[in-house]
């Protein structure tokens, strides 16, 4: 005869995330994206934030790699 010291209890497989829980998220990456995506695409251009072409260097090989022309 066998004695277990705790009750087995089930453990749910999955349990959902809610809405709520995910949109601070969602909306704190989204433009975190669109900020990287100013950078890469568009910064040392016509609406560059800021001068120089230090920018322009650090995202010049991403800009040809996603297909944005800087020359």
């Amino acid at each position: 005869m066998a004695q277990t010291a705790a009750p087995a209890t089930a453990v749910p497989a999955f349990t959902p995330i809610s809405l709520k829980a995910i949109a601070p998220w969602a909306v704190f990456f989204g433009i975190l994206m669109l900020v990287l995506l100013y950078f890469v695409g568009a910064e040392q251009g016509a609406t560059a934030v800021i001068s120089g072409e230090g920018v322009h260097e650090w995202v010049h090989d991403g800009r040809h790699l996603l297909g944005f022309p800087c020359h």
